[in-house]
């Protein structure tokens, strides 16, 4: 799958995934314009990322294409504090 391809599909699917699961008393949804990609690779015929959006919920979106199957996966997170170690 071209990378290209792959970010927007990525992009539409968590705009899909959220206004499908945002509080709906909230009259909160977004657009494509509100995903941003955090991080992306592509390794021979797989494709991985990891995304985010302008809404400060703490989600982060981890999209993995399968190109030996041809299947996209899709795993959401929250994320529950961040901790700094001194090294």
């Amino acid at each position: 799958m071209d990378s290209r391809y792959f970010l927007e599909l990525c992009k539409q699917k968590v705009v899909d995934y959220f206004n499908r699961h945002a509080d709906k008393t909230d009259n909160n949804s977004i657009t494509v314009d509100n995903v941003f990609i955090v991080w992306s690779c592509k390794t021979l015929q797989n494709n991985k990322a990891l995304l985010s959006t302008s809404v400060s919920d703490g989600m982060y979106y981890e999209f993995t294409y399968n190109g030996d199957k041809k299947e996209l996966y899709m795993d959401a997170y929250k994320k529950w504090e961040n901790i700094r170690f001194e090294m």
